[in-house]
């Protein structure tokens, strides 16, 4: 069965930095873009970043200079590393892949359940 399992969230200080990781089972990352999103209570879900198959990254504005995406296609994992953890950036945060190798604003065949960062002191 196919699958994308998000680990890394938890509670983390202002200031601080959490990577999360995205890995996949049942099928294999290395021919698909991955994009992070992210959901806050009451807000809708928005992209914040994206690598293509061929590792070019791409970041959305709320995460822009603080976030780095990076992927390791042997262990099929996509990880965020996020850093000047605010308290605006606690959402629930959603790796997502799709057969396709660029990414863009279209709906992902596979989604993970999305781990919880809390950005609080």
């Amino acid at each position: 069965q196919a699958q994308l399992v998000e680990s890394g969230g938890g509670l983390v200080q202002p200031g601080g930095s959490l990577t999360l990781s995205c890995t996949a089972s049942g099928f294999t990352l290395n021919n698909s873009a991955v994009a992070w999103f992210r959901q806050a209570p009451g807000k809708e879900r928005e992209q914040i970043s994206c690598i293509t198959r061929d590792h070019y990254q791409y970041y959305e504005q709320p995460v822009k200079g603080r976030a780095t995406i990076s992927r390791d296609n042997d262990k099929n994992t996509v990880y965020l590393q996020i850093n000047s953890l605010k308290p605006e950036d606690t959402a629930v945060y959603i790796c997502a892949a799709d057969p396709f190798p660029l990414c863009g604003n279209y709906e992902r065949e596979w989604w993970g359940q999305g781990t919880q960062v809390t950005v609080s002191s």
